[in-house]
Formats: structure tokens, sequence, C-alpha cells
């Protein structure tokens, strides 16, 4: 398959499921960026948020290139290569994340729909884990598809918002920038907001596939942290314009569209947004399925079936949404997302760029 790769396969497609991956968690709702950025003030956030930005394309860049040189495209295989026996401390957080993610996802979905088109809330999160159901039973030639174009729509929607709240609160966003409020200790949302979207990486290791020489990873993931990070960067600037108000809003994107007053819109820019809710949560459950099937392929058994996906989709959505219900969106990020950044900045961004960057070295 790597003959036949295009630019755009190696250059750009891991980025934009990096940012498929991370914006369903990481700021769709815009709860994220107000709990790790807008908190340390207008400047302090965009520093934080440029500081992650440097974090993410470093990490990505040793990451590509180690899972390329060891052909490591599911996470198994990835932390067998780079921990040997001791692949098991990453794969317990790991597995922990995805169950606080989809719970994110699935509680900020039904919270959506429920919030403006008055119906129950378990009804988004089922539609959530069927449409996740569906991509996890095609695999993966689908879901690069589908990453790559809802990627682009992403880009278009996020744009239109932020000319849109430019051209209304601009003079609101100016002044709040104009005044230097920079929290002391700034940097840690940066840091503890690229440690735990960095987690995501092992997700989208079945996209490096492509990458065929060192250069295609170095590009690829050099590009990778930008092309995810633009999107929140636009989202960011607008919702300075509500500070510090829209600190206390338990879903910032709601309360911005809300002030739009423009009710098309913000019904075609929800869908868009549950569209990454279940980019998201696809690709943390298709990670898990790729993980299985290398476990069936160890076995020699006969390998994961196609209706083995979706059937792992509804375990996991199952009790994510359990979670969500006795927890709630905002405690979730809070602590869940905050408390796991910890894990893998020790098991996982440690590791790879000690132990990854040697094994590099030495096979240069």
């Amino acid at each position: 398959m790597a003959a036949i790769s295009t630019r755009f396969q190696r250059y750009l497609l891991p980025g934009l499921v990096f940012q498929s991956v991370i914006v369903g968690g990481g700021y769709a709702t815009g709860r994220e960026l107000v709990e790790f950025f807008v908190s340390n003030g207008p400047l302090g956030g965009l520093l934080g948020m440029l500081l992650a930005m440097t974090i993410w394309s470093v990490v990505l860049t040793v990451s590509f290139e180690f899972a390329r040189i060891t052909g490591s495209y599911d996470y198994l295989t990835f932390f067998r290569n780079l921990l040997g026996r001791g692949w098991i401390l990453f794969e317990i957080p790991f597995c922990a994340l995805i169950i606080v993610s989809l719970a994110v996802l699935g509680s900020a979905t039904g919270t959506l729909l429920s919030s403006h088109f008055n119906i129950p809330d378990y009804t988004g999160t089922l539609l959530l884990a069927l449409l996740i159901g569906i991509l996890a039973f095609y695999g993966t030639a689908l879901i690069e598809k589908v990453f790559a174009s809802w990627s682009l729509v992403l880009y278009t929607a996020y744009a239109a918002l932020f000319l849109w709240c430019w051209n209304t609160f601009g003079d609101s966003i100016k002044a709040e920038f104009a005044t230097p409020v920079i929290a002391e200790n700034w940097y840690r949302g940066g840091v503890v907001y690229a440690g735990v979207n960095i987690a995501a990486i092992p997700a989208i290791l079945f996209s490096l596939r492509h990458l065929q020489v060192r250069s295609d990873a170095i590009c690829a993931g050099l590009l990778a942290g930008p092309i995810a990070m633009i999107p929140a960067l636009l989202f960011y600037i607008l919702l300075i314009g509500f500070y510090p108000a829209i600190t206390a809003e338990k879903l910032p994107l709601t309360f911005v569209l809300d002030q739009l007053n423009q009710q098309y819109f913000g019904y075609l820019f929800q869908i868009i947004i549950i569209g990454t809710f279940i980019e998201t949560g696809t690709a943390l459950i298709h990670s898990l399925n790729e993980r299985i099937a290398v476990v069936f392929k160890l076995e020699k058994r006969s390998g994961i079936t196609a209706w083995w996906r979706p059937i792992t989709a509804v375990i996991a959505l199952t009790a994510s949404v359990f979670l969500a219900t006795k927890i709630g969106l905002v405690q979730l990020i809070a602590d869940g997302l905050g408390t796991l950044t910890y894990a893998f900045l020790l098991v996982f961004v440690l590791p790879v760029m000690t132990i990854g960057i040697w094994k590099i070295y030495r096979a240069t």
C-alpha cells in the first residue's frame, strides 16, 4: 500500500485523523478550552494553546517515525516495541481514557440534541452509538475517507463561525485581548491539555501505514500539531469575546450560538459538531478493535469478524453512558481527563521521547 500512497495520505492524513480524534473530546463543546485555557486569562490561554501545539508536533513526529521503523500500526504492537513486557502499563490508562472520552461524547451529544430539538438525552446517545457502530463495522478504509472529508467540513464550519462572531462581537474580543491577563501557571493548562490529547496518538496509528521514509514521518508530525490546533485557536479567540462570563457555561458552544441568534446556522453547526463526536468515538473504538485483531492474529485464530467491531462499540458506549450519567460532563472533563494526563505523560510521553528516540537513532 505504501508504494501507491499519495502525498496527501503521507503528509496531511495523519494530522487530519489526529484532529478528528481529539476534537470531539478536546474542544468541540468549548468546555475543554474554558477548563484548560480561558480560565488562565485571554493572553495566558493563548500562550498555553501555542505551547500545547508545540508539544503535540514534537511528540507526534517522534511517535510517527517510531511507528514507521517498527511497523507498529496498532497500539498493542507499538507499546510492545516501546516498553517490552511493560506494555500493559499503557493499556490500563488508555482503556480508562476510552471510557471517559466516550462518556463525555455521549453526554455532550445528548445535551446538544435535547437542548435544540426537544428530544430525550438518550436519543442523541443512541444515535451516536449507532453511527459509531456502522463506521467500526466497515473498518480502516472507510474511516480514513470519512475523517479526511469531515475534517474539511469542520474547518469550514469553524472559519464561518469565527468570521460571523468577529463581525458581530469583534470589539469585545479585541478589548479582552488588549487586557494583559496572564495567570502565573498558564503553562500548566498547555502541558495538561497536550498530555491528555497526546494519548490519542495510539488511536491514529492505523493512518500511518502510508509513511514510506523518515521525511514523511517528520513532515506529517510537524504538520499534525497545527492542523489539529487551528480550529481550536479560532474557537478560543471568539470565546474570549464573552470572557469572563463564558467560564460558567456548561456548553460554551451553545451559549455562543445563542448569542448569534441564527437558529438555522446553529442547527447546522451543531450537526457538524456531532459529526466530530462520531469521529472521535469511532477512532477510539477502532483502535480497540485493531488491538483485538492483533491478538487474534498472534493466537492464529480466524481473525476478528466484522460483526465483532460494532459489538465492541456497543459494550464500550454502554459502560461510558452509565459513567456519564453518574458523574456528569463538567466533572468528567475537570477530573477524569486531568487525572489521566499524568499517567500518559509517564507511560507514553516519557518512554517515547527517551527509549523511542534511542531506538530511532539505533535504526539510522
